[in-house]
C-alpha cells in the first residue's frame, strides 16, 4: 500500500512539475526604471507546529522607511517537498499580502534560479501580476549560475516582470547587513508570530 501511495504522489509531482515547465515559458523578464519605484514589499514565511507563520513589510524605495507590516497564521497547505516549495507557501503568502499597494515584491525563495525555471517568486509574480524577485540564502543544486546573482549574503533571481540586473540593482539598494532589509525584517517578524 505504501509503495503504491509513494508511486501515486511521484505521478502527481511529474505533472505538477510538467506545469511548472510550461509556466516558466509566461515569465517576462525586462529592465525596470527603479527611479519609477516608490513602494518595495517584502514577504516571509516560516512555520511553526504545523503552521504557516506569514509576514509581510511595506517600506519606501529606495530609504527603506517601514510603512505597513502585516501577520497571518493560516494551516499548512502542502508538505516540504524539494523544487515545489511554490506549493507549500503560494496560500500564506496571497493571503498576507492580499490588498496590500506595492510596486514590487521580494519573495523569500528562488525565481528563475529553479531546475524548471520556476520557483516561487515567480510563480507568485504570474499570479499577482506585478514585478516579483526572487532572493535566496542559498542557491539549489544544479541551477546554471548565471541564472543567479549573489548580492551580499542573498542569491538573487527574476521572479517575473523584472530581469537580472534591475533586479540585482534593487537588492543591492536594500542591502543592510548583507541582506535587503525588507526581507530581514520580514523574516523576523514571521517568527515572532503568537
Amino acid at each position: 500500500m505504501i509503495k503504491l501511495q509513494n508511486y501515486v504522489i511521484q505521478e502527481k509531482l511529474k505533472k505538477i512539475a510538467g506545469i511548472q515547465a510550461r509556466l516558466s515559458g509566461r515569465v517576462v523578464e525586462r529592465p525596470l526604471n527603479l527611479k519609477q519605484i516608490k513602494t518595495v514589499g517584502a514577504v516571509d514565511v516560516s512555520y511553526r507546529e504545523k503552521k504557516a507563520l506569514s509576514a509581510f513589510v511595506l517600506c519606501s524605495f529606495p530609504d527603506c522607511e517601514v510603512l505597513e507590516t502585516r501577520t497571518l497564521r493560516t494551516e499548512v497547505p502542502f508538505p516540504y517537498v524539494p523544487t515545489f516549495f511554490f506549493l507549500r507557501e503560494t496560500g500564506p503568502i496571497l493571503r498576507v499580502i492580499k490588498g496590500a499597494n506595492f510596486d514590487f515584491l521580494l519573495v523569500e525563495g528562488h525565481g528563475k534560479a529553479h531546475p524548471r525555471r520556476y520557483g516561487l517568486a515567480s510563480h507568485i509574480g504570474l499570479l499577482i501580476e506585478k514585478p516579483t524577485v526572487g532572493v535566496a540564502k542559498r542557491p539549489l543544486r544544479g541551477v546554471p549560475p548565471e541564472l543567479y546573482k549573489k548580492v551580499g549574503k542573498a542569491y538573487v533571481s527574476v521572479g517575473h516582470l523584472v530581469d537580472l540586473e534591475s533586479a540585482v540593482e534593487l537588492v543591492r539598494t536594500l542591502n543592510k547587513g548583507g541582506y535587503p532589509e525588507p526581507l530581514r525584517l520580514a523574516d523576523r517578524l514571521s517568527r515572532v508570530i503568537k
